[in-house]
């Protein structure tokens, strides 16, 4: 015989072999698009923006959230040929205000400045890096003048045959 017992918030139903046996008569009822507490995705059914989508990461929330809604906002809505063109003021609002708050919005110069620091402090070398950049004097590319007149390309070697 089946019981049902409730502890707290949850409700514990024992059920027996007959009861597995026999089809279950529950039917499932559709999500509702406006429930607040669905996941529903960054986009509402209704076209408007989600909130408290978890894909934000919080960004919503916190000091900055009131900029980064602006901002969001008026990308998502954006009918400008090249979409979010007239939201430069409102990404820049943002940014200062993020830039007030490094310890909640690290800026991602600052880890690569602090990765590049530790390195750094182990050699003291003068020699350029692989990344660093050719001065126009030492490029490796030669000019049309460094070629003498009398060499052969491949091309004309071929055609010479």
């Amino acid at each position: 015989m089946s019981y049902c017992r409730q502890e707290g918030k949850d409700r514990i139903i024992f059920v027996t072999k007959e009861d597995h046996e026999t089809p279950s008569n529950a039917e499932l009822i559709a999500d509702d698009p406006n429930d607040p507490y669905e996941e529903q995705g960054l986009i509402l059914p209704n076209g408007d923006i989600n909130w408290n989508c978890p894909c934000l990461g919080g960004m919503a929330s916190g000091p900055c959230g009131s900029q980064f809604k602006e901002a969001f906002s008026c990308f998502h809505y954006s009918k400008e040929e090249v979409k979010g063109s007239e939201c430069i003021d409102y990404f820049r609002n943002m940014q200062e205000c993020m830039q007030r708050y490094p310890e909640l919005y690290p800026q991602e110069e600052d880890k690569d400045s602090s990765t590049q620091a530790e390195s750094d402090t182990g050699s003291a070398s003068a020699a350029p890096t692989e990344g660093s950049a050719l001065s126009p004097e030492t490029d490796a590319t030669p000019s049309t003048s460094d070629v003498s007149s009398d060499s052969v390309s491949p091309t004309d070697s071929q055609t010479a045959s």
